[in-house]
């Protein structure tokens, strides 16, 4: 199983293109361009480990289109669940997306003021889901 954490950001700047001073504010506004983070999950899926059951992460801000780029990213890297979950509520609540269902994981009222954290039942149904996957 591959639990892949989410990309801390999809662009960076290299490395070879940072300043080597302060960036002075008298030479006025300043503009950024930014590459892209080369993208694992392609590879992971297809070259280095295509037997295993691999989890991605899908962060989206707008719940309208939440579902649909959790399900573009199992269409084009073809591996086994997204967890998709929005900005605000990330900590409480996730959806568990594969090609055919969507499962929500939430964390009630009492979990919370228990000090639950949601991963404790991202694992957990990870486990089972990867359980079943091995016996296939």
């Amino acid at each position: 199983m591959f639990y892949l954490a989410a990309a801390v950001s999809d662009f960076y700047i290299p490395a070879s293109e940072m300043p080597e001073h302060k960036i002075q504010s008298i030479d006025g506004p300043l503009q950024i361009t930014m590459k892209m983070v080369p993208k694992m999950l392609a590879p992971l899926v297809k070259e280095w480990a295509p037997e295993a059951f691999i989890i991605s992460f899908k962060l989206e801000t707008n719940p309208s289109i939440l579902v649909d780029k959790a399900r573009q990213a199992l269409k084009k890297y073809h591996h086994q669940m997204v967890i998709a979950n929005l900005l605000d509520s990330r900590r409480t609540s996730v959806l568990m997306v594969t090609r055919d269902s969507e499962m929500q994981l939430s964390l009630s009222d009492e979990e919370l003021t228990q000090g639950v954290e949601i991963e404790e039942k991202i694992v957990s149904y990870l486990e089972s889901r990867h359980t079943a996957f091995m016996e296939k």
